[in-house]
């Protein structure tokens, strides 16, 4: 005799609950799941039925319908997975992320794994994965700096819509320097890239001395304008500056370049 399917049976505060369930964005996505096949069987749907509009199969509709029926809505919550119990107490874990976000101590730029390690009683590769579990790289450093220009949101806003809406035929450039760039060439010739080998270069070099390149992009087309001299001088960047203009002859020229605003000379003081 074919087995009869259990009736599922939803009181009103189970069907409150569930519903919130189903709702929750901070809840797992599999008990939303869960939650939402029981609404749906109590409204009367088939297996087949919910299977097609959750994306379960007809045999994980059967286990949650018989899983619900068991035990409630506590049935419906992950079960404990199978395997060693893990070792590192909860306490332990935040000791390492509270360390992890102190500085090291004198004399040392950042925790290493094995460093907290032993400051902590466990084993660096325990250290590693509550690392990896909580997104922290004590390796990796980057840079800010505050803007003290009292001005700097009306310029910043004059930039960016002048990149998003130019004037009409127009040419908008972002034009920048880039000094002291040291010429470099191998001591022999590169060796090309070959299957299963990377291209190969020899690990000294000779010195050229340097260069200085300006540049303009011009925000439009992505097309660069850009020459190097040997030389850094404001003669050399003004030269620049003129053949852009004679480039882009005959159009209406906006130059976004960022310079540095000279130090504000003190007021020497008298001898009295």
């Amino acid at each position: 005799m074919a087995n009869r399917v259990r009736p599922i049976v939803v009181t009103a505060g189970d069907q409150a609950e569930l519903e919130r369930l189903q709702r929750a964005s901070a809840a797992r996505a599999g008990l939303s799941r869960r939650a939402r096949a029981v609404l749906l069987m109590s409204h009367g749907l088939t297996g087949v039925e919910i299977a097609e509009r959750i994306g379960y199969t007809v045999v994980q509709v059967s286990r949650i319908r018989r899983r619900f029926a068991e035990g409630g809505l506590a049935a419906l919550h992950d079960r404990p997975k199978p395997g060693r119990p893990p070792t590192v107490s909860a306490r332990k874990r935040a000791q390492i992320v509270a360390l992890t976000l102190k500085p090291p101590g004198p004399g040392v730029t950042h925790w290493t794994s094995r460093d907290l390690a032993r400051r902590t009683g466990v084993s660096h590769t325990t250290v590693h994965r509550v690392w990896r579990a909580h997104a922290l790289k004590p390796h990796r450093v980057s840079t800010f700096k505050f803007t003290t220009d009292p001005q700097a949101e009306d310029k910043i806003h004059d930039v960016v819509g002048l990149y998003l809406a130019p004037p009409t035929n127009a040419v908008v450039l972002s034009l920048d320097e880039k000094t002291q760039i040291q010429a470099l060439s191998r001591t022999q010739p590169l060796l090309p890239l070959r299957p299963g080998l990377p291209a190969r270069q020899t690990h000294d070099y000779r010195r050229n001395g340097l260069t200085s390149l300006y540049a303009a992009l011009e925000v439009a087309t992505g097309t660069v304008l850009g020459e190097c001299r040997p030389r850094h001088t404001g003669a050399d960047f003004l030269a620049f500056l003129h053949r852009v203009r004679r480039t882009y002859r005959g159009h209406e020229l906006h130059v976004v370049l960022s310079t540095t605003r000279p130090p504000t000379p003190r007021p020497r003081s008298r001898p009295g």
